[in-house]
Parts: C-alpha cells; structure tokens; sequence
C-alpha cells in the first residue's frame, strides 16, 4: 500500500483570493484533505470591516491570530483578539470580524469542512465581473 500524498505549501505558494481590503492565500482548499478541511492566511488591512454579522449551518470557522488585532463580534458581545488568540465558531453561532486599528492583522483560517474555499473563490469572480451583490438576511 502507497503512503498518502503530503502536500507543502511554500511561503510564496498558494491561491490569492482579493475580497476588498482582505486577501486570503488559501493554503489547503480541501483538495489534499477529503474536502475535511479548508486553510487560508487571511490578511485584513487597517480599517478593514469584515461581513456583516452571519452563522454557518454545516462548518466549524477558526480564526488564529498570528499578527495585530480582530475585533470578533459575536452576538452582541465584542472581543479583541491579539496575536496568540484563538477563536472557535461552531455552526449556528452569529459572528463577524474586522480590523479597526491603524496596523495590517494576519490570521490563519480554517474552514471544517472546506465549503467556504469555493465560496470565496465565487465571491471574488461576482466582485470581478461587476456583478451587485445583495445584501440578504444573514442574522436573525
């Protein structure tokens, strides 16, 4: 029997997905896992509002902080997450993030499964090709 495939992403590999003032270098996009996991490096420039407040109905979100600070709104509650922070969303649990200071924030994102990769990738060809984006209920 022949040993799994490992897969190694360099500092300068990986896809880049621009949404805005956030760039993502999607790391592992599910192809390497069984589609289990999802990985990107999530850089938020200063100012950077992040999506409106949402839930996810089928994945678990990672959010570790690796360079300035997030602010995680979940609910009504606000944290500011330094570099060594970790934050979890399990499916159903309203959040959002963005980047109010004056420095660039860097994050490591997981994705369980790996749904929000292609996503991502969808979101930056509507932005792309000119299409309006809606803004549809997110949170209730």
């Amino acid at each position: 029997m022949a040993d799994p495939a490992v897969s190694v992403v360099g500092p300068g590999d990986g896809e880049t997905i621009v949404l805005g003032t956030t760039r993502l270098r999607i790391l592992e996009d599910g192809s390497n896992t069984g589609h289990r996991l999802g990985l990107a490096e999530s850089v938020l420039a200063p100012h950077t509002p992040g999506p409106p407040q949402h839930r996810h109905a089928q994945h678990d979100e990672g959010f570790y902080v690796i360079s300035g600070t997030v602010r995680f709104t979940v609910g009504e509650q606000d944290y500011d997450a330094t570099a060594g922070t970790l934050v979890m969303v399990p499916p159903g649990a309203p959040h959002t993030f963005a980047n109010t200071t004056d420095q660039p924030a860097v994050m490591l994102s997981t994705f369980t499964p790996d749904l929000y990769v292609r996503y991502f990738r969808d979101l930056q060809d509507m932005i792309a090709g000119g299409q309006a984006l809606t803004r549809g209920p997110t949170f209730r």
